[in-house]
């Protein structure tokens, strides 16, 4: 290629260049004026501020009322619970405690199960000793009761204190388990 050839290619391209450039100048011109016709056109909106309430002020009427922080109060609702807590509770304080009733449930483990006369009968683990225990017996320090025996597992009644302190029935269930060495 020669000089002439390549000083010919940069001025047809420059002439192009120039060409585009000029375009771009009208096209932005007229954006310019359609941004400035939409912002004449524009208003600001008002919005209507409502005059504020009067507030009226009103007697207190609380007064003659029961005063919830009242120590009498929370001392009735103490003893009322504690009534209910005596009689859910009375019984199982007076009994005569099992041997299996010193263990934590979570000690006892059921490793198997019979039925002698008509009667199901548990075969419980605690440590290296197996009791038998029938349903109406008492296990764990919760004063669990034995509410029903199966070849699978067992039902007990346990009486817990809640969240709130208040004695409660909560049923557990002891599964039967296989003995690893």
């Amino acid at each position: 290629m020669g000089y002439f050839q390549i000083y010919s290619l940069r001025c047809v391209s420059m002439l192009v260049m120039a060409s585009l450039l000029t375009a771009c100048g009208t096209k932005q011109e007229e954006v310019q004026s359609w941004m400035d016709a939409q912002l004449n056109q524009q208003r600001p909106m008002e919005v209507e501020i409502l005059a504020p309430q009067v507030f009226l002020p009103e007697d207190y009427v609380g007064g003659q009322l029961v005063d919830p922080f009242d120590e009498t109060k929370l001392t009735e609702v103490l003893k009322e619970s504690r009534l209910q807590t005596n009689a859910l509770l009375a019984f199982e304080m007076n009994r005569r405690k099992d041997p299996l009733e010193a263990f934590p449930l979570d000690s006892i483990k059921m490793v198997g199960n019979m039925q002698r006369k008509g009667v199901q009968y548990a075969l419980l683990k605690v440590d290296t000793l197996v009791y038998t225990v029938k349903a109406g017996d008492y296990l764990g320090q919760n004063y669990g009761k034995i509410m029903k025996i199966s070849e699978a597992d067992m039902s007990i009644r346990e009486i817990v204190q809640d969240a709130a302190g208040e004695w409660i029935d909560r049923l557990a269930t002891l599964q039967i388990q296989e003995e690893t060495k």
